[in-house]
This record gives C-alpha cells, structure tokens and sequence, in this order.
C-alpha cells in the first residue's frame, strides 16, 4: 500500500494554494496548457496568486493590521 503525502499548510500557503488553482484551471479550460507545459503553467499560476495576494496586502489593511 502507497503511503499518503502528509502536507501541513500555513493559512496563507492555503489561500495561495486556492487562487493559483483557479488560475491554472482557468489556463487549462482555456486551451493554454499544452500536454508537457503542466509544470510551467502550474508554476506560473502559483507566482501570479503570490502576485495577487502581495498586492491584496499592500492596498488592504485587515483588523488585526489597525490595532
């Protein structure tokens, strides 16, 4: 039997996880990726959500950011 891959992600790692997958789905659905680009597509959706959530941050001040 296969072990199963134990994964333990921070919140953000998380949310990351949750944008660069809509990315990458949305790449896919829309014909980018080809049959041996899933790695690079998957590593460019993942900067991009890295990108997204940089800026969320930098323009949008959370409660806990006020106090």
């Amino acid at each position: 039997m296969k072990k199963k891959p134990y994964l333990s992600l921070q919140h953000s790692e998380s949310v990351i996880v949750a944008a660069a997958s809509n990315i990458f789905a949305a790449y896919i659905v829309s014909n980018h990726v080809g049959k041996d680009e899933q790695e690079a597509w998957m590593e460019r959706s993942i900067q991009e959500a890295i990108w997204i959530a940089t800026k969320t941050d930098e323009i949008v001040h959370s409660d806990e950011e006020m106090s």
